[in-house]
């Protein structure tokens, strides 16, 4: 006779039943964003003013992630971080949520300096290779991090930082 090693705790009451909740995860499309209907984003410069449609007038740092199809084109979009005036906070599983969600084949991760001058910090180029070598493991391509500033961008992969 065949012992059970694990017990059939489905059918036990009391203590040691256990239930498992079933989820469901659900991406939602609002259509009133500022890259609704965004074309073929070609080079950093297209991106960052694309983008600036979303950071006008935040007066505090924010930190977003855009998807994209195996033609990298766009797909959508998800604020990942709202910080404050100096600082995002960003966990690679935060940052990447969207885009496995979305079957995105690659990322543009993008965030504000709201000081006006968008030269990355230690703590940017940092989150950056970390965000790399997650979409690595996940087999999304991060194709550049942007940062802005007022009136011009850092593109890291412009600066060969990628």
């Amino acid at each position: 006779m065949a012992s059970k090693i694990v017990p059939d705790i489905q059918h036990q009451p009391g203590p040691l039943s256990v239930c498992v909740p079933l989820y469901r995860l659900q991406v939602v499309k609002e259509r009133h964003s500022p890259l609704y209907g965004a074309p073929t984003m070609s080079d950093s410069s297209a991106v960052a003013r694309l983008l600036r449609a979303h950071f006008e007038g935040r007066p505090h740092e924010e930190f977003l992630v855009v998807c994209l199809n195996a033609k990298h084109r766009p797909i959508g979009y998800q604020v990942v971080s709202v910080g404050n005036l100096t600082v995002s906070i960003v966990e690679p599983r935060e940052a990447f949520k969207a885009a496995v969600c979305m079957n995105a084949a690659a990322v543009i991760f993008s965030h504000n300096h709201p000081s006006g001058d968008p030269t990355p910090s230690q703590e940017d180029r940092a989150l950056t290779k970390r965000l790399v070598a997650s979409g690595e493991l996940l087999g999304i391509r991060v194709l550049d991090h942007l940062v802005l500033g007022e009136d011009r961008h850092v593109s890291f992969a412009d600066e060969g930082w990628l």
